[in-house]
C-alpha cells in the first residue's frame, strides 16, 4: 500500500476538496424536472474549470464524469439526457477527481423534493455508518475494525440490506487500489494502519434485500427486490492525530464531534 508523504496528502486533499465542492454543487441542483446528464454536465464543468480532471471519464470505458443512481440503482447509475428526476426519487452521485496526478473520491445520496420518512431514515443511516468507520480509520487499528464498525452501526438501526461485493479501497495515484474494504465483518483483521495511507470507505445500504444484480449495460448495479438504495463515500488519510477526512469541507471535524471522536 501507498504511504503518502505530507505532502502528497495536500496534493490528495487538493483533489479532495474538489471533489467536495462538486458535490455541494449537485446537491444544490438536484430537483425535479433535472436530468442525470445535467447533473454529470454541471459536475464535468465545475471538475474541468478548477484545474482538475474527471476521474470517472474513461476509466474502464465509464462514459460519464458522475456516476448517478436513481432509487433502486445502487452503484455505477450512467448519467442520462432520458433520466429525469422525479419529486419523492432519491439519488446517489458518485464523483472523482485527479488534481497532479492524485485522485479524490466521494460519494453522497440526495432526496429529490419530499420523500418518505422511511427513506429519509434510510439516508440519514447510510451517511451516519459512513462516519462511524471513518473514525475507526486510526493509526494502529486494522482495516476490518472499520467494516466493523459500519455494519455495527447499521444492524443497530434496524433491517437493512448490507450490499457485499462491493466497497471502500486504497487510492491515490490512482483511484482503485487495493485494499478492498468491505461494509461487514470482524474487527482485527487485514493490514494495520499507519499515517500516510489513504482509503475510500463507502457504505452501500439497501431497504430491502442485500442481493445485487447488474443491468445489461455492464454498470448500473441494482437491488433484485426494486426497493432504494443509498450510498456515501468519504476519501480519508491516517494521521497521528486521527484520521483527516479529504473530501469533506471540514475535513470531518463537525461530524467527528458528534461522534467524540478525536480528529
Amino acid at each position: 500500500m501507498q504511504i503518502k508523504s505530507p505532502e502528497q496528502v495536500e496534493l490528495m486533499r487538493a483533489a479532495g476538496l474538489l471533489v467536495g465542492r462538486t458535490l455541494e454543487l449537485l446537491r444544490e441542483a438536484v430537483k425535479p424536472g433535472i436530468t442525470t446528464a445535467d447533473l454529470d454536465a454541471v459536475a464535468e464543468d465545475n471538475i474541468r474549470s478548477h484545474g482538475g480532471v474527471p476521474s470517472f471519464k474513461g476509466y474502464h470505458g465509464f462514459p460519464a464524469t458522475i456516476c448517478a443512481s436513481v432509487n433502486e440503482e445502487i452503484v455505477h447509475g450512467i448519467p442520462s439526457p432520458h433520466k429525469v428526476l422525479r419529486e419523492g426519487d432519491v439519488i446517489s452521485i458518485d464523483c472523482g477527481a485527479i488534481v497532479e496526478g492524485w485522485h479524490g473520491d466521494a460519494a453522497i445520496t440526495v432526496p429529490v423534493g419530499e420523500i418518505t420518512e422511511e427513506q429519509r431514515r434510510l439516508l440519514e443511516v447510510t451517511e451516519a455508518s459512513l462516519w462511524h468507520g471513518l473514525a475507526a480509520g486510526v493509526a494502529g487499528a486494522h482495516l476490518t475494525d472499520m467494516s466493523h464498525a459500519i455494519e455495527s452501526y447499521i444492524r443497530s438501526q434496524g433491517r437493512y440490506g448490507i450490499v457485499e461485493g462491493y466497497g471502500g479501497h486504497g487510492i491515490g495515484t490512482q483511484m482503485h487500489m487495493d485494499p478492498l474494504i468491505p461494509n461487514h465483518g470482524a474487527p482485527g483483521y487485514g493490514p494495520v494502519l499507519e499515517p500516510g495511507m489513504c482509503f475510500a470507505v463507502e457504505p452501500m445500504v439497501n431497504l430491502g434485500t442485500k442481493a445485487t444484480r447488474e443491468l445489461d449495460d455492464g454498470w448500473t448495479v441494482v437491488t433484485t427486490d426494486g426497493r432504494h438504495s443509498a450510498h456515501f463515500e468519504h476519501t480519508f488519510a491516517v494521521t497521528e492525530d486521527g484520521p483527516r477526512v479529504l473530501t469533506a469541507l471540514d475535513e470531518g471535524r463537525s461530524w467527528f464531534a458528534r461522534l467524540g471522536v478525536r480528529a
